[in-house]
């Protein structure tokens, strides 16, 4: 009879995962170093983009666009080899004796490289699924998302396949209600401080974030606004400007853009479409009669009450195509003193979102 042979024992096999969470990290850590911060931070500016399930298709997208269209407004990017340094860097050296001195020339010749390494669009992790955060350097965001939207609201040539939504961002903070506040009362005094005025609406969306209340967010933003400017009015139709809060986990993302509804929600695969599209929708009252609405035109009185007061209904394919949600008094925030109404809000109500969310 065959003697048994000892088999060997058993290797351990959690080190792989182990090894490749490793990995990932200090290849992070890497790029960190190497250009800046790589996540979405307070202190950044840049484009906002949702996508259709593969963001790496999204960021080459996002890099072809923004970079055909950056070069038409602020001309060609200039490139600067990483093994350059900045000029004067090796002159004087004899000169400096003090230590103290030639340590602040160190570290700004340190700092001057670092910025020659930067890109004028450089994609960082948004931390949400199907989101894509693109960060600029040199540019002014709002100015050219309106440029590229521009264009393809008027030549109707589609240029993207799987980027729906791109929205400028021009100022993040902490997304603590406090730190908004501040950030706010000086962010948006360009578009609304006296003696600058207009018609606003305030849209939110929130993605991993559990500790801010919509509500509130958009009670106090809308107090900003009146307070600089009491000739700021709501226009819930066709606003001069639209306040855009992006919370993703512990970032706010503020912008202030125009024509929002005529540039279909900044959606790239909406904006275009053709006008005589079969795509109008019909919104319904409260008991399910399909009316028909103009716009600037409001439902009377008999309609109002057939609704027996219920909050209006529209399908969700109405706002993919860009037109506007019919909205019911309890989605206005509107206080009458003295006869006179104050300053009211738009709440659209884009947060309760998950990590699935491509709209």
């Amino acid at each position: 009879m065959a003697a048994s042979v000892p088999q060997p024992p058993p290797q351990a096999v959690s080190g792989k995962r182990k090894s490749k969470a490793q990995y990932l990290q200090a290849k992070r850590a890497r790029r960190c170093d190497v250009g800046g911060s790589r996540q979405l931070e307070p202190g950044l500016q840049g484009i906002l983009i949702t996508c259709n399930m593969n963001e790496r298709k999204c960021v080459e997208e996002a890099y072809s666009l923004l970079n055909e269209y950056g070069d038409d407004l602020y001309g060609p990017e200039k490139f600067v080899e990483k093994d350059q340094q900045p000029s004067g860097s090796e002159e004087d050296d004899d000169d400096d004796d003090d230590v103290e001195s030639a340590l602040k020339k160190e570290v700004g010749d340190i700092k001057a490289s670092t910025e020659m390494r930067l890109r004028r669009f450089q994609s960082v992790e948004s931390g949400a699924n199907n989101v894509v955060f693109i960060r600029t350097l040199g540019i002014e965001p709002e100015k050219l998302v309106h440029h590229i939207l521009e264009d393809m609201y008027k030549t109707k040539k589609k240029k993207t396949r799987v980027i729906l939504r791109m929205l400028p961002i021009s100022g993040t903070c902490k997304a603590f209600l406090e730190d908004m506040k501040k950030y706010a009362e000086t962010f948006l005094e360009p578009w609304f401080k006296a003696p600058n005025k207009g018609t606003f609406q305030i849209v939110y969306k929130s993605r991993n974030n559990g500790h801010m209340n919509r509500e509130e967010v958009i009670k106090e933003l809308a107090g900003i606004v009146a307070s600089l400017n009491s000739e700021n009015k709501v226009d819930l139709t066709n606003p001069q400007y639209t306040v855009v809060v992006e919370i993703i986990k512990a970032v706010c993302c503020l912008s202030v853009v125009k024509d929002y509804m005529l540039f279909r929600k900044y959606n790239l695969q909406e904006v275009v479409k053709s006008a005589k599209d079969p795509s109008q929708c019909h919104p319904k009252l409260g008991n399910g009669k399909e009316v028909k609405l103009q716009p600037g035109s409001k439902l009377n009185q008999n309609d109002a009450a057939e609704g027996n007061g219920k909050k209006q209904v529209v399908s969700e394919d109405c706002e993919e195509q860009g037109q506007p949600k019919p909205r019911s008094e309890i989605e206005v925030l509107v206080k009458e003193e003295g006869g006179k109404p104050e300053t009211a809000s738009q709440i659209t109500d884009e947060s309760k979102s998950n990590d699935n969310d491509v709209s």
